[in-house]
């Protein structure tokens, strides 16, 4: 192909091209599919979302799990653009929204749903589906409990909400730090932030970790966890759990109440959340529709079609 000519003309200073080529070939635009990408401010944060789908479409908001962000969701959000308005965002200290000193902010289960609920408020989305996993459940049970009628119908994916659910990884907070925030147990708890950690929590599991990219634990270690403050922040959180485990009840009964139409993701090979905590949700959610999965606590990243394929099928069928 002859290239353009890259002398400027003498008058207006301009190059010229030649004849035949296009000064613009292409313009890109927003289709149904297409992940966009910006930030909204809460209580003074920048607030950072991934987002698609029609806006008069039915809305369903994606909560993240630990140690992860709005990536989580990079390829189930265009999966489900066709038929919902989809919506994540990251919390504070994740993915891409601000990162306040933990100092002056309270790093708490608290908070995070506090600043996801303003969130959801400043993108106007009043009534919703709305899918939790691992910390996505503690910040979304927060929402759904306070804001009951917003609930139109849940997705649960690996996370806990019942004693039995808990894994032997869970030792060294429940058995150490819950019960004393010393500096030597803080210091045993950091282990998880380690990158061999984030790694076993995106492969363990697993039945084809050759589905699961790099990118997920290498996003999560050096942009979340590595950042200023991002270890404190997560000891933080994690001393906070403790405060989930004495909810758990609370959330039990709202589920009981409400019969939310549910529908359950569970990978069974999840280092953190047992099989038997996916079970549990069946004691208050008989109709809820179980899918056991051959896979770890991240399983929209070898289970993607699967997982998206039920989700519009159940919403056909059940909720819609």
């Amino acid at each position: 192909m002859a290239t353009p000519n890259t002398t400027p003309d003498s008058k207006s200073g301009h190059f010229a091209l030649p004849r035949g080529f296009m000064s613009t070939v292409y313009t890109p635009a927003v289709l149904a599919s297409t992940v966009t990408f910006g930030s909204v401010t809460v209580e003074g944060l920048n607030i950072a979302y991934r987002e698609a789908g029609d806006s008069s479409s039915p809305k369903l908001v994606l909560l993240h799990g630990w140690p992860a962000s709005s990536h989580q969701f990079r390829e189930l959000i265009p999966a489900l653009a066709s038929r919902f308005h989809v919506i994540a965002p990251d919390y504070p200290g994740f993915g891409n929204s601000d990162t306040p000193d933990p100092v002056v902010f309270p790093y708490t289960f608290d908070k995070l749903a506090e600043i996801t609920q303003g969130f959801l408020k400043a993108k106007g989305f009043e009534r919703y589906g709305l899918y939790i996993q691992d910390y996505g459940g503690p910040v979304g049970f927060r929402i759904m409990t306070k804001n009951p009628d917003a609930l139109d119908w849940l997705i649960i994916q690996n996370t806990n909400a019942y004693e039995v659910g808990f894994s032997a990884a869970w030792a060294g907070l429940r058995n150490a730090l819950w019960l004393d925030r010393s500096k030597g147990n803080e210091q045993g708890a950091a282990s998880l932030l380690e990158l061999d950690t984030v790694k076993a929590t995106y492969l363990g599991g697993s039945t084809n970790p050759a589905l699961i990219s790099p990118d997920a634990w290498n996003m999560d270690y050096f942009h979340t966890l590595q950042r200023p403050h991002g270890r404190q922040l997560q000891l933080d959180l994690f001393y906070d759990y403790r405060n989930n485990v004495t909810l758990y009840p609370e959330w039990q009964g709202f589920l009981k109440k409400q019969q939310p139409k549910t529908i359950i993701f569970w990978g069974q090979g999840d280092i953190f959340f047992t099989p038997e905590g996916g079970e549990a949700y069946l004691q208050d959610l008989p109709k809820a529709e179980m899918h056991r999965l051959a896979a770890g606590h991240f399983a929209t990243e070898d289970c993607l079609g699967y997982i998206a394929e039920h989700i519009h099928t159940f919403y056909e069928k059940v909720v819609a």
